[in-house]
């Protein structure tokens, strides 16, 4: 099955691996739905492999390829509001002293809370298309108190596109029958989301 290759985009371990394959082949919409409210809360559970293989199940006429999209934008919008409240609420002292629990590094907390005062609302939308760090920005913005709508707008409209080429990937690459082809799509992909995530982290440092 070729979607399993998809999962070497991130050189993620064989167990996050099998059981985010298991669950999104065992329980579709539900499962997709549930793990991009933890990819949006910043828990370790990689949208790069979730909507590629949801992508591929729908190309394959197990899911529906406009509802997996609602399932996922949902969820992510779900689970970046977590953390926008979490930071509102709670503050940057709370949230700087259990960090562990959000499984943030101060160092990239630091970046965004100041990439963020710079840009306000063009580094909510921005930062959808960082690679690993995408979900980190919504602590900052509830640390500065963003207006809700504004946050919402921002965050869907960044999500919404992430996850649609994310899943069209899936749907129109994964599943051609040429090995090769898969490989090289996948190799490209891999490479164009490293070269992006380190030129915002760059940027981000210098700023």
């Amino acid at each position: 099955m070729y979607y399993l290759l998809a999962f070497s985009i991130h050189g993620l371990s064989s167990a996050i691996t099998a059981t985010v394959n298991a669950w999104v082949y065992a329980y579709g919409y539900a499962a997709i739905f549930v793990l991009m409210v933890l990819e949006g809360a910043t828990l370790p559970v990689p949208s790069e492999v979730i909507l590629p293989l949801a992508g591929l199940l729908a190309s394959k006429g197990v899911l529906n390829f406009y509802l997996a999209l609602a399932a996922a934008t949902i969820g992510s919008m779900v689970g970046s509001m977590i953390d926008y409240a979490v930071g509102y609420y709670l503050g940057k002292e709370v949230v700087y002293k259990h960090l562990q629990l959000f499984h943030v590094k101060k160092t990239d907390l630091d970046n965004f809370d100041s990439w963020f005062s710079k840009n306000g609302l063009a580094a909510v939308f921005l930062t959808r298309f960082i690679p690993v760090l995408r979900t980190v920005i919504n602590f900052p913005a509830g640390f500065a108190k963003m207006p809700l709508k504004k946050f919402l707008g921002y965050t869907f409209a960044g999500v919404l596109i992430w996850d649609i080429v994310l899943m069209a990937f899936g749907y129109y690459l994964l599943s051609v029958k040429s090995l090769t082809l898969v490989a090289g799509g996948i190799a490209v992909f891999a490479i164009i989301l490293y070269v992006v995530y380190r030129l915002a982290a760059s940027k981000m440092r210098k700023g």
